[in-house]
């Protein structure tokens, strides 16, 4: 993206996306992972370096039990637990891996999803959670992990001059 367009997109989403933060282009192809739309309890922050603390996704309120989607079309990639907690990962086209933690899989791997089909359910207990329960959802592309919230279309984008005549 060029560097004009992408100050622009920052400027009118503001709050949304943080300046300089890791974006996938938006295709339309991607929804929301919770019906119905979610509150943003904790937004993005990648940090600077892997090593560094930083938060690798959103974090979505949601309801003990509730239903995940997958945000697109794709192939569950996996189905288990990471460090205690349950994880199902999604990978799409374009070399894009969503993953959505804490959910108890309803899907198993390898099967072919399409965006809205169910995943799983969300389990409580996300850490700092100050909903009920909270969806974690993830993003990467290969090692690099983006704001999966770039992911949605917003409508399209009307720029207005900023002194009208």
């Amino acid at each position: 993206m060029r560097p004009v367009m992408s100050m622009m997109i920052a400027l009118l989403l503001g709050p949304v996306f943080a300046a300089g933060t890791a974006l996938a282009a938006p295709t339309g192809d991607f929804d929301w992972p919770l019906r119905p739309r979610p509150a943003i309890v904790r937004a993005f922050d990648n940090p600077e370096h892997d090593w560094l603390p930083g938060h690798r996704g959103v974090d979505l309120a949601a309801t003990p039990e509730q239903s995940v989607l997958s945000a697109g079309d794709g192939i569950v990639v996996y189905a288990g637990t990471v460090a205690g907690k349950p994880v199902v990962s999604v990978d799409h086209p374009g070399g894009l891996r969503t993953t959505y933690e804490p959910v108890t899989a309803s899907i198993p791997l390898g099967r072919r999803v399409n965006r809205g089909d169910p995943l799983g359910t969300v389990v409580p207990g996300h850490p700092g959670c100050p909903a009920p329960a909270c969806l974690h959802w993830g993003l990467r592309r290969g090692r690099e992990y983006l704001n999966p919230l770039g992911l949605l279309h917003h409508g399209p984008l009307r720029l207005k001059p900023v002194d009208p005549p």
